[in-house]
């Protein structure tokens, strides 16, 4: 059913209003709700990847409520699942970490839900969403037809995929099927993780670690408006990388496809002397320079203002030009 004027959440804690709202649980009632909704659309999750730039949102934002969990196979090594899009995200981590269910743990805690994870391709210590998605289930809001994109056809890439393009925004993602190991599959290379004692390793424990780890350095979302990361990490040429090591020996880089090298974007903002920077009610965050936050009643033109800040000094000091994570409506 389409609601008009209804209030959009999101994790920045923005003042957003949709001109008409549309929450749908099944892609019967989705297609009944497309034929008289009004454009143009726009498909939201938990809004925790937004940042609405004015407040009043034209057209008809839709939210898929889709919240079932079904198992559609298993065998002695994998399990098959499909999840609802509208699924809480680390829910479903922790629903899979109680089953002993390996692949997703090292992504506890990120906000959002199961479909905007697919769409986002969202990633943490190591891991990546693509990594445990077989398909993705959609409905193509053009010829009102469903389609299953394999793993493959999403084009996942760092913080990337098919359904953030112009072509793939049109696909409403109604639910993501997953498979995991049933035997044990750790992911340990990454920072705090390979603190984990051996005697101690299991996926609780590694779910426990990585929730304390992000405590420590995201802010709470019910406490401080942010969304999470707000810039990616710029991938880079070997050659630009070698020369920014040369003048600054301690910059983390890290190896990526095709003799690419990506670079820290927090570590660049931290050492412009940025971290705890504050313009208007709009700040960087005091632990951990890759997040902006709203300090309390920040506007939208402050948040992006101070991104445009951030940006022209890390790129005026490094010569590398950092990109938003965050999807500015």
């Amino acid at each position: 059913m389409i609601s008009r004027d209804h209030k959009i959440y999101n994790t920045f804690g923005l003042e957003a209003v949709a001109e008409n709202y549309c929450e749908y649980c099944s892609p019967e009632e989705l297609l009944v709700d497309l034929s008289v909704a009004p454009k143009p659309w726009l498909h939201v999750g938990g809004g925790s990847n937004l940042l609405f730039a004015t407040p009043r949102v034209e057209g008809t934002v839709f939210h898929n409520a889709c919240n079932a969990i079904e198992v559609l196979s298993q065998d002695s090594e994998t399990v098959v699942v499909r999840v609802g899009g509208g699924v809480l995200w680390d829910f479903f981590v922790q629903w899979c970490v109680a089953r002993v269910w390996y692949g997703a743990e090292n992504l506890s805690l990120i906000p959002g839900e199961v479909g905007a994870a697919a769409v986002q391709n969202i990633g943490a210590y190591g891991a990546e969403v693509k990594d445990i998605i077989e398909r993705v289930e959609t409905l193509d809001s053009e010829t009102l037809s469903e389609r299953v994109f394999s793993r493959e056809e999403c084009g996942y890439g760092y913080r990337r995929s098919f359904f953030k393009s112009g072509e793939g925004r049109r696909f409403f993602v109604l639910s993501v099927v997953f498979r995991l190991s049933l035997k044990p599959r750790y992911n340990l290379d990454y920072g705090p993780l390979k603190e984990i004692p051996a005697s101690e390793l299991s996926l609780a424990a590694v779910r426990e670690k990585v929730i304390a780890t992000r405590e420590a350095k995201l802010p709470d979302p019910e406490k401080i408006g942010s969304a999470g990361s707000f810039f990616m990490n710029p991938v880079v040429p070997a050659r630009k990388a070698e020369a920014l090591k040369a003048e600054y020996p301690d910059m983390p880089q890290y190896p990526a496809p095709d003799g690419m090298v990506k670079l820290s974007a927090g570590w660049m903002i931290d050492r412009c002397g940025l971290k705890g920077y504050r313009r208007g009610n709009a700040g960087v965050y005091e632990k951990q320079a890759l997040v902006l936050v709203n300090l309390g009643g920040a506007t939208a033109g402050e948040i992006t203002e101070l991104a445009k800040e951030v940006i022209e000094k890390v790129e005026s000091t490094f010569g590398v030009t950092l990109r938003p994570e965050v999807q500015i409506i």
